[in-house]
């Protein structure tokens, strides 16, 4: 059984996230963070599509962003995204965020989403089946 679930990308900051000091605005590290999601999502077989084609989606309803220390342009950042599985009816991730070249932590956060289904528009209160057995596929005990 396992308790949760790694993956990590290695990303330069891009022009565009910093600000003419060449710091990068808080708000682009919640970017980070969808940006590691979508990496784990595609190197475990959960991205959206892959969620979209089963008829749900997965909306955030819960973020959570510790800012630590500033990124600059032309830094390469390594971003850590951790699945922790659930009983219910949930995704949650944590974050880090850190500095290739110094390995220090940069932001640190969390994500939740809920299942959503797609032709109702109503909130699942129970996993769905292809969540289920993809819990297993990991085996995840929950």
């Amino acid at each position: 059984m396992q308790s949760s679930l790694n993956h990590t990308i290695e990303l330069p900051v891009r022009f565009n996230e910093a600000d003419p000091l060449g710091i990068v605005w808080h708000g682009h590290y919640v970017r980070y963070f969808e940006d590691g999601r979508e990496a784990f999502g595609h190197a475990y077989g959960l991205s959206y599509l892959d969620i979209y084609h089963q008829g749900y989606s997965v909306p955030v309803v819960k973020l959570q962003c510790d800012y630590k220390k500033s990124l600059r342009y032309g830094d390469t950042i390594l971003i850590e995204t951790v699945f922790t599985p659930s009983v219910a009816a949930k995704l949650v991730f944590h974050y880090k965020v850190y500095n290739a070249a110094t390995r220090e932590i940069v932001a640190t956060g969390s994500t939740l989403q809920v299942f959503m289904d797609l032709k109702r528009n109503e909130l699942q209160l129970i996993n769905p089946t292809f969540f289920e057995v993809w819990k297993k596929k990991y085996h995840f005990d929950v």
